[in-house]
């Protein structure tokens, strides 16, 4: 008897085939501004029962273990990325924006899901809860292939936020997830006190915190003490690195902390400590986070059934259309006016609120939960999704031009000067030097450097790109090293 290998090479067929085909198709929709993640997603879908594919599949064990695996390898790829640097502009205001913000877009929604669809307010509080974090695999993959350089504000508090938002995410679903059991069994169900309530968030991100600095300083004196001399150089630097990350993410999940978080954490600290070692290894982390991105999305597509939400279609886009014009501006608007961002940037931060896997990810929580209804939320959450894909996700690089927060390459001597004027002057010239040789009003406080007056007048720390008005004069920030204003453009009109 001759042994069949069909139980190999058939799924193995299919999975290359899925794969392949996404990708090419990726290529050529990435030319007219579309998403890659949603072209796999799309495939998925068309490969399901419902596709020309046929293929039946309703594995959400399967699906939620791999969801899981796949955001922890892009969130720990989004670590290696983040310079400590970006923290000076970002970490504030995108911290806020993990947590306040969150919590107030998932209320709005939430209100919206309960006029819409018609759900009670503990399951209606659950759908924002399971749409309400922005999605790192998105933001990550989008604003790196949208070609677009943003000011480093609005770059470091987008790429930011989404790698710290998701903990606040798996905290208001598993929590909406409790109080929706208890509302559905009548009030018959264990309650859930506040104290309850804050304890487990406080273990979320206490342990997350401690367990992603902890493990990213031992990761980074580990490669350290390999060295440069280790077999295999950045590919098994990269092997090393991902397993020592998903062991991290299981083990604080285990101890009752956010995985997300501590893994995140962990590349940020090893990716600045061991700067350069980690950086000939980030070539086969890109590989692994866009397999992890392509595997995760093919699968949750594959999952979705587009026939069983034909009836929810429209309320669900109503949902997303309030998320994305109601609920995102407000929740941004909210928590980055006290940071003193310009009007602009929060314009662009609000509509760059994308979503992706994660909400697909934690929507499948309530089908293992056994919520009654729980398909209706894995429905919603790919309604949101494909919308938030093709209309923010498309116009990443359009919007960034239309609000202004895009900062042109310094060569490119034109559009330099488009925005930092046509002169330039070292930021240690005397102001009053400055307003003499220009004509311009001399300010109270005059004997100081133009950086220094620059600096003031903002208010925040300065970005490349920041400007104030100097009587008929508009004064930027044109080069910085490190904190420190180091040129300025000067633009008249």
């Amino acid at each position: 008897m001759i042994l069949s290998l069909d139980f190999l090479a058939l799924p193995l067929l299919a999975g290359a085939a899925l794969v392949f085909f996404s990708v090419l198709a990726g290529v050529v929709s990435a030319r007219a501004g579309f998403s890659f993640l949603l072209v796999f997603l799309v495939v998925g879908m068309l490969a399901g029962e419902d596709g020309p594919g046929g293929l039946r599949f309703d594995d959400f064990r399967l699906s939620f273990w791999v969801g899981n695996v796949a955001l922890a390898v892009i969130l720990l790829d989004g670590g290696l990325r983040t310079e400590l640097t970006t923290f000076r502009t970002g970490l504030r205001p995108a911290l806020v924006l993990a947590t306040l913000g969150v919590l107030v877009s998932a209320g709005i929604t939430g209100a919206a899901a309960h006029w819409l669809l018609h759900l009670d307010w503990p399951m209606a509080l659950l759908v924002g809860a399971i749409v309400g974090s922005t999605d790192a695999a998105a933001v990550f993959s989008l604003l790196k292939s949208s070609g677009v350089k943003l000011n480093e504000r609005v770059a470091a508090t987008l790429e930011i936020e989404s790698g710290l938002n998701d903990p606040m995410a798996v905290f208001l679903t598993l929590t909406f997830i409790g109080i929706a059991l208890i509302y559905g069994a009548g009030g018959n169900a264990p309650g859930v006190s506040a104290l309850d309530i804050v304890w487990s968030l406080a273990q979320q991100f206490g342990w997350g915190t401690a367990a992603g600095l902890g493990s990213g300083w031992g990761m980074a004196e580990l490669l350290k003490r390999l060295g440069r001399g280790v077999d295999g150089g950045g590919g098994i630097r990269a092997l090393l690195i991902v397993s020592g990350g998903l062991a991290v993410f299981a083990a604080t999940t285990w101890l009752g902390g956010s995985g997300f978080l501590a893994v995140y954490v962990m590349g940020v600290v090893a990716g600045n400590r061991a700067r350069r070692l980690v950086r000939s290894s980030l070539s086969a982390m890109d590989g692994y986070a866009w397999l992890a991105q392509a595997g995760m999305f093919l699968l949750l597509g594959l999952l979705v059934t587009p026939s069983a939400m034909l009836g929810m279609v429209l309320p669900a886009v109503g949902v997303s259309l309030v998320l994305m014009v109601i609920a995102r501006p407000v929740s941004v608007w909210l928590c980055l006016k006290p940071f003193r961002f310009a009007s602009n940037e929060i314009h662009y931060i609000s509509w760059v609120g994308l979503r992706g896997a994660v909400p697909i990810v934690l929507a499948v929580f309530p089908v293992m939960a056994a919520v009654p209804g729980a398909q209706a939320y894995l429905n919603v959450a790919l309604v949101v999704v494909l919308t938030s894909l093709l209309l923010q996700g498309s116009t990443i690089a359009w919007a960034a031009h239309r609000t202004g927060v895009v900062l042109p390459d310094l060569d490119d001597t034109e559009q330099a000067r488009l925005v930092f004027g046509d002169f330039v002057m070292d930021a240690k010239t005397p102001l009053e030097e400055l307003c003499a040789f220009y004509g311009l009003p001399v300010p109270a406080e005059s004997n100081q450097s133009v950086g220094q007056w620059l600096r003031g007048e903002l208010l925040r720390p300065p970005v490349v790109g920041d400007a104030a008005q100097l009587g008929k004069a508009e004064i930027s920030v044109r080069e910085m090293a490190a904190d420190r204003i180091t040129r300025v453009g000067i633009k008249l009109g």
